[in-house]
């Protein structure tokens, strides 16, 4: 309530810069920029060392077209306080607009190092950074340097179609340099293509992720065994937190008589979808699906199942269930085909066919499923 501070308080500097920012931006009634710079001027020889008033008589100033004079003293200011945050914010832009873009990213790291939360309001003028070759070795000398605001960077470029472009050729130089992509700005940048329908990129992405001790996990399903410390990203096993269940992945090395692989515990509750699910690229043809499990009192009062459905469309292309019970080592398949121009990439899913969370169905028991593989039938 800067108006009743200042009545008491006429020196109260903080109230001063409220109440003239407040005015200065009520759209409703137009301000009397004259006296409003008038005012901050004369706080100036009370508080000549507050970075916030020089800032605040340079927007003015600003908005009444004097913009040199405007610059000046936001560099004032920022002599005062290097992180002044209106001063650092129109000097990126300025410095945008002048071409000077090594600049401006040093500056924006500035803000975004003492005012993460400034991220958004930055992040539209990251591609004319990025299209300029020196704005974009800045930035990537800044994010390979542990600039805090890299994750973000991702996130944001990964959701528009151009913003890709330049994420993707920012994930290839990380690749040779000593700050290596990590798993989450891999994964946004695969979800962005995803959503971009470039099924094709995002798996080439993926692929060319992969270091040299997770290759031997490849195929047609990534880490067909269940090894742990590989999930995360878009091709390999997501496991997502679901109420009802408990998702583990064990060696064989360390699991109880050799029973390694993806263990589902059911806790007696009921269990709408599942939490296991891997997006997988299968071209045009006929194809297996296989699954060796061990079963320990399954008692399932609605379906649960495996699925292939094709991304972008509810089309099912396969389906085989777990059946209930006791069992060890059981060997399931199911043969399903692939048409040509129709699914281009494809989700694999572990589901139950609850629609409702309804008591009377309640999960029991402990599912291990040591292996679950897919492999081209010859025609």
């Amino acid at each position: 309530m800067p108006a009743i501070s200042m009545a008491l308080d006429p020196l109260n500097v903080d109230a001063l810069i409220g109440e003239i920012s407040d005015d200065l931006n009520d759209t409703a009634n137009p301000p009397d920029v004259d006296a409003l710079a008038a005012r901050a001027k004369g706080a100036l020889r009370f508080n000549v060392g507050d970075a916030r008033l020089y800032s605040l008589i340079g927007e003015i100033e600003y908005r009444q077209g004097k913009k040199d004079d405007a610059y000046a003293l936001f560099d004032q200011a920022r002599r005062l306080s290097k992180t002044e945050i209106h001063a650092l914010q129109r000097s990126i832009g300025h410095s945008i607009e002048i071409g000077d873009l090594s600049k401006a990213v040093n500056e924006l790291d500035t803000l975004l190092r003492r005012w993460p939360d400034q991220f958004p309001a930055v992040a539209e003028g990251l591609p004319a950074m990025l299209s300029n070759p020196d704005g974009y070795h800045a930035v990537l000398a800044s994010i390979a340097a542990g600039a805090p605001w890299r994750a973000n960077l991702f996130s944001a470029l990964g959701k528009t179609r151009p913003g890709l472009d330049f994420a993707n050729q920012l994930l290839l130089d990380l690749a040779g340099s000593g700050a290596p992509p990590k798993s989450g700005e891999l994964s946004s940048v695969i979800t962005g293509y995803i959503a971009q329908k470039e099924y094709e990129q995002a798996y080439r992405l993926f692929l060319f992720s992969l270091p040299d001790d997770q290759r031997k996990l490849g195929g047609y399903v990534f880490n067909s065994t269940f090894e742990p410390g590989y999930g995360g990203k878009p091709f390999d096993w997501q496991v997502r937190d679901q109420s009802g269940l408990e998702v583990t992945f064990v060696t064989s090395q360390d699991a109880v008589e050799g029973e390694g692989g993806a263990t589902v515990r059911f806790l007696d509750t009921p269990v709408k979808n599942t939490a296991l699910q891997q997006y997988i690229e299968l071209p045009p043809g006929s194809y297996r699906i296989s699954l060796v499990a061990s079963g320990r009192d399954l008692k399932l009062p609605k379906e649960l199942f495996w699925t292939i459905r094709c991304v972008g469309s509810a089309g099912e292309i396969a389906r085989f269930n777990i059946p209930e019970g006791t069992f060890n080592r059981q060997s399931l398949s199911q043969g399903f085909s692939v048409g040509p121009d129709v699914c281009p990439m494809q989700l694999l899913r572990l589901e139950t066919s609850a629609i409702a969370d309804s008591w009377r169905f309640r999960y029991i028991g402990t599912l291990v499923m040591h292996k679950l593989n897919i492999e081209r039938i010859s025609p």
